[in-house]
């Protein structure tokens, strides 16, 4: 069953701006969608044109098999919601927020059980206002599962958790997928995305540019290898924006991650820095999803060998 279905979506906004041109695929029941694209790519606005808050410019969207452009309210109680930029009333507690979502879906969900799924059940009558970050990313995701949702809609979902945390909300995004729940998960951290997601969506410039599982992509992407070595000591300037085929390097303490253009140019990374380092141990590994944003977004950069920020844009 499919549970978004989008043809054709176009939204233009005011001074021609095309936020998103032609756009088409669809998502099944108890899949985890990732949407993935750069800023300005289109994702809000596919985001919000699915949830019924914006009217695209042609095309049309169906979620759990009804238009949004039509009487949405109800089925958008059938949607469980986490958006990046939420807030929280600090005067309320943990359990008045959950019981405020139960009687706007007119849930059978209890704020006990809620609270208990996402880890905060010790803390349910304390003030937000005091709340960190974490805990209020936990309780504005057990906001988002009130009512055993069919879709769940999850913008950031990580953000501000600790390790243990991120563990726990993978496990029960998992446990609501196999048991039905679609989920639409929109990160910039790529880790997590390849960590969670059965397939993924890559936006760019409005347009979906590539739409698989990343296995898939991996293997139609054929011409990006990455190559990991760790050095005794990194040297200051290590040179390989001047080998052809590297694309990006990323420097972690003693560790180099390079992306090549292909399998060979590794020999041609490691013949460089063995000639320039001490190196003591070389891993190859399989293109990380960082890499195949960057080949489908045009993101393709190298550097001198300084610390690059994580494709997060």
């Amino acid at each position: 069953m499919e549970v978004v279905e989008t043809q054709n979506l176009r939204k233009e906004f005011s001074g021609g701006i095309v936020a998103v041109d032609d756009l088409s695929f669809s998502i099944n029941e108890g899949e985890i969608f990732g949407l993935l694209g750069p800023n300005g790519a289109g994702k809000s606005t596919v985001i919000n044109i699915l949830l019924g808050f914006v009217t695209p410019s042609a095309g049309h969207a169906t979620v759990l098999d009804q238009d949004v452009q039509r009487d949405f309210a109800s089925t958008r109680n059938r949607i469980g919601i986490l958006p990046e930029g939420y807030s929280l009333y600090d005067r309320l507690t943990a359990r008045e927020h959950i019981e405020w979502v139960i009687r706007t879906k007119n849930g059978e969900t209890t704020p006990h059980s809620i609270l208990e799924r996402v880890g905060i059940n010790d803390v349910a009558d304390r003030r937000v206002g005091g709340f960190s970050k974490g805990m209020r990313q936990r309780l504005a995701f057990g906001m988002a599962l009130v009512g055993d949702p069919d879709l769940l809609v999850l913008d950031e979902p990580s953000s501000g958790l600790d390790p243990a945390g991120i563990q726990e909300m993978r496990n029960t995004i998992r446990k609501a997928a196999a048991n039905g729940t679609t989920v639409v998960f929109s990160s910039h951290v790529l880790p997590e995305v390849e960590a969670v997601c059965d397939r993924v969506g890559i936006m760019s410039d409005g347009q979906l540019v590539a739409l698989d599982s990343i296995d898939t992509l991996r293997d139609q992407v054929r011409d990006t290898a990455r190559i990991v070595l760790t050095l005794e000591e990194v040297p200051d300037n290590i040179g390989l924006r001047h080998v052809d085929g590297v694309r990006k390097v990323t420097v972690d303490g003693t560790e180099i991650r390079v992306d090549c253009h292909n399998a060979t140019v590794k020999a041609d990374v490691v013949r460089h820095i063995d000639q320039r380092a001490t190196i003591s141990d070389i891993i190859s590994e399989k293109s990380s999803l960082e890499v195949l944003f960057n080949k489908y977004t045009d993101n393709l950069t190298a550097d001198d060998g300084h610390p690059t920020a994580e494709v997060a844009q």
